[in-house]
């Protein structure tokens, strides 16, 4: 008789290729996606605007793009990891690469009064909601 041995981690891994897979970036496409779950994202909202706070450790502000257009934002980048030279790597854990994320937000945002601010790994960007989006008050004859 054969038993076969059930791995958790192995299921676990097979399906997080698979979502991977299946979000890879489509700028200003149906849904939301991107490359994997870097960099790390909290959408909210302040007001009728909304704001993404983003985790951006050890990536450069010269390194980081911003798109809006609509109710679509997407946030591009790279993160670089040198180790120097002459350096063998006994475990890596801190991935390093480019990354894309592309985010569907519930407002249409005023482009031209987008604003972004970088300090100490942080990424925030505000997105203020155009005119033509905010609800408007309907006088009865």
């Amino acid at each position: 008789m054969v038993y076969r041995v059930f791995d958790p981690f192995s299921a676990l891994y097979d399906f997080q290729q698979a979502l991977d897979s299946t979000r890879s970036s489509d700028w200003l496409g149906q849904s939301t996606s991107g490359s994997g779950s870097f960099p790390a994202i909290n959408i909210f909202s302040k007001g009728d605007d909304c704001v993404i706070i983003t985790e951006l450790p050890g990536v450069k502000k010269s390194d980081i793009d911003i798109n809006v257009k609509g109710k679509q934002v997407r946030i591009t980048g790279k993160k670089e990891i040198f180790y120097g030279d002459n350096v063998s790597v006994h475990r890596r854990e801190r991935e390093s690469g480019n990354f894309d994320r592309t985010l569907s937000l519930p407002i249409e945002v005023n482009i031209d009064q987008v604003k972004a601010e970088f300090y100490d790994g942080i990424l925030a960007v505000y997105l203020p909601r155009a005119e033509a989006d905010k609800p408007r008050s309907v006088t009865i004859n």
